[in-house]
């Protein structure tokens, strides 16, 4: 027995609707004539009669009224499969896998996750704390869609910057200079200092590196660690200074104090992998841009 097709079933439920060849022919826009010819290839196909045709008119038989709820719900089930479909080019369902850096997600992770549910409520969205290293491998490889961090990056991955903030020089708290409005780098020189290691991610410490030299002078490394956290305990129990973004004063509430640095800023931005062919992705391009513009994302959360 062979399966009618979607346009047949459409049909057949209009002549079953309308029970005259000639309005449901006005209705589906053809002929009289070619609606016969196709109910008559219908029941040919499906080997019964679906309709009795004599001159009094049209009616269902007692199997084609048993087959009009199963061809409606054929033709709903294929018409909502089409709108899913639209919906999913639109970006409107599917996933989403981001990545936060673990020293933004403090307050980049809350209103951007809030946002999409708002905005894109039945896409799924799974998100991941971690190192920058991880970060961009994970964009790279796709694992991620996007990923919120800072740069520099590396090449072959696309940016787009969603919040500047001061970095700040991290100093105990009593320290001579934490009283100052604002310092300059060089103000450090002769301080003792704490950071992450230079093979936490590369890229971050040649700019630090260029940042120093400029500065003029090379800082007094007494230990390194790859956790801001830890960082900021060590700062807390007077091992030594280190610099930071702002916004991440909001890890550590005691023991430390965040002084701004003249011309030293710092970035927050969401970045992707060209030719990522995910549809959700640039909905969640112009949502973050369009929530940035409104919120400052340095100081939420």
């Amino acid at each position: 027995m062979a399966t009618p097709e979607l346009r047949q079933l459409r049909y057949f439920l209009t002549v079953a609707e309308e029970l005259r060849f000639s309005r449901a022919a006005e209705r589906l826009r053809i002929s009289q004539q070619s609606l016969s010819q196709q109910i008559t290839a219908i029941e040919r196909q499906l080997g019964v009669r679906l309709f009795d045709r004599d001159s009094r008119g049209t009616r269902l038989t007692a199997v084609g009224a048993a087959f009009v709820p199963e061809a409606r719900a054929v033709l709903d089930r294929a018409e909502q499969a089409l709108a899913t479909l639209q919906r999913a080019r639109r970006g409107e369902v599917g996933s989403l896998r981001l990545a936060f850096l673990v020293t933004v997600a403090n307050h980049v992770l809350p209103p951007v996750v809030r946002a999409l549910r708002d905005q894109l409520p039945e896409v799924r969205i799974s998100t991941d704390l971690t190192t920058i290293a991880v970060l961009v491998d994970g964009v790279r490889s796709g694992e991620y869609d996007a990923a919120f961090t800072r740069p520099p990056h590396v090449d072959g991955i696309a940016s787009r910057t969603l919040a500047r903030e001061p970095v700040c020089a991290v100093l105990p708290e009593g320290h001579r200079l934490a009283q100052h409005a604002e310092l300059e780098l060089r103000d450090l020189a002769e301080e003792a200092w704490v950071t992450t290691p230079p093979s936490s991610w590369p890229p971050w410490h040649r700019v630090f590196d260029n940042n120093f030299q400029e500065a003029g002078f090379t800082p007094y490394v007494v230990q390194t660690e790859p956790s801001i956290q830890n960082l900021l305990g060590l700062v807390a129990a007077g091992v030594g200074v280190t610099r930071l973004a702002r916004s991440t004063r909001t890890l550590r509430g005691t023991g430390v104090v965040f002084v701004p640095l003249r011309n030293a800023e710092a970035e927050t931005d969401v970045i992707w992998l060209p030719g990522n062919g995910n549809p959700v992705l640039p909905r969640l391009l112009d949502i973050v841009t369009a929530l940035a513009a409104n919120l400052d994302l340095t100081e939420s959360g």
